[in-house]
């Protein structure tokens, strides 16, 4: 199957169809933290396979502990690359991805330029730790949308970019890997902005977020750039 599900996650298998029937997501409680964390050592691998060599070896990497992320190798590049779980599950729409914070299998390795490591890392840091915390994806949007309001979180002003090249990824509940993309952090975009394309397609879309701070544009590029085994 292959389908777009997260501004990080915004797609699966390379081999399925691209616009498959999503998943039906039924749980609505978190498994036990244990269920999200892996081996240290394997998840700064696996996150240093988001983006090139030249970038993720030259990055910091951050790591989920029990207290939330934390700096686990420090890097002279500006880049932070990271395994994002399914916390980082859409904040407003696509409504049916939400729910994907509730499923422990998912891992995402991401790479943020410097501008995105200043101000998406924060929102999503925030977003893990309140679903550490239990809440739920309506409680979410909630803290969000008011740590945005009263400058908790930085200022979404300006586009950022992540690359998501792993080959390695587990995008959600038998999904798998998607062709590697760049994120482009867009503020308030929404898809006809970059030419409304289809949701999950070949070409540039906004995938979750739309017309929000947090929209993200999706950027696929060739299966021949993903970094890793698979």
């Amino acid at each position: 199957m292959r389908i777009p599900i997260l501004p990080l996650l915004a797609g699966v298998c390379a081999a399925a169809p691209l616009h498959a029937q999503p998943p039906v997501l039924t749980r609505t409680t978190y498994p036990p933290h244990a269920e999200y964390m892996m081996p240290r050592a394997a998840e700064i691998a696996l996150a240093r396979t988001a983006a090139p060599a030249a970038v993720s070896a030259h990055a910091t990497v951050r790591v989920l502990t029990e207290a939330g992320y934390q700096e686990a190798e420090r890097g002279d590049n500006g880049f932070v690359c990271m395994v994002m779980r399914g916390f980082a599950a859409p904040t407003f729409t696509p409504a049916v991805f939400r729910a994907l914070v509730y499923y422990p299998s998912v891992r995402a390795p991401i790479c943020y330029n410097p501008v995105a490591a200043r101000t998406v890392i924060p929102y999503q840091e925030l977003r893990a730790r309140l679903a550490m915390e239990g809440k739920s994806p309506d409680q979410i949007t909630a803290a969000v949308r008011a740590a945005y309001a009263d400058g908790t979180l930085p200022r979404m002003e300006q586009a950022a970019f992540a690359y998501m090249f792993s080959a390695e990824q587990e995008l959600g509940p038998g999904i798998g890997a998607y062709h590697p993309h760049v994120m482009v952090f867009t503020p308030n975009y929404e898809n006809a902005m970059v030419g409304g394309n289809p949701f999950g397609g070949e070409l540039p879309f906004v995938s979750d977020d739309a017309a929000t701070p947090f929209a993200v544009t999706v950027i696929p590029v060739s299966h021949e750039l993903a970094v890793g085994h698979r």
